[in-house]
């Protein structure tokens, strides 16, 4: 029986992250597993992973990539309740189904907090699916109703 190896991302890992991250988006969209991407949404996915300010969190069983989770950075003005203006946004946590309710999520989700703790974040939000809020308030998250939103994008064109 091998064991879970549980690790940050690397550059060399842009296609295992790519194949779970679709796999994640047909299911949390209710897509066929036949769905294409457009080309241009799977550039700036991968360019976002090669460039952007982030960390992504894998788990790999047997060498496949089964769970993965990412944490983009975002800098803001600093104000009193965030000093550094040091903010995250936590996306992408997808466990695929034959390693759910192990904790792999847990373990994933905890490595990026404790990177962003160490890049000073002081605030991380998420947007939870109602699969994931148990996890998400058993690691401290709460719901919030401080803020309101803009989708300047269409959610439906991937």
């Amino acid at each position: 029986m091998h064991v879970m190896e549980y690790r940050i991302a690397t550059k060399e890992d842009i296609d295992m992250i790519m194949s779970i991250r679709l796999e994640m988006l047909r299911k949390v969209n209710e897509l066929s597993d036949d769905f294409v991407f457009t080309d241009a949404f799977i550039a700036n996915s991968k360019r976002y992973f090669l460039e952007g300010n982030q960390t992504t969190a894998i788990a790999l069983k047997n060498g496949k990539i089964v769970a993965c989770a990412s944490m983009s950075y975002i800098e803001m003005m600093p104000t009193f309740s965030h000093p550094t203006g040091n903010r995250a946004h936590l996306m992408n946590v997808y466990t695929n189904a034959d390693y759910r309710r192990r904790g792999v999520a847990r373990k994933l989700v905890q490595m990026l907090i404790d990177k962003a703790k160490e890049k000073g974040v002081t605030e991380i939000s998420l947007d939870a699916t109602d699969s994931g809020r148990t996890l998400y308030e058993t690691l401290g998250f709460c719901a919030s109703d401080e803020c309101m939103v803009m989708n300047l994008g269409s959610c439906r064109q991937m």
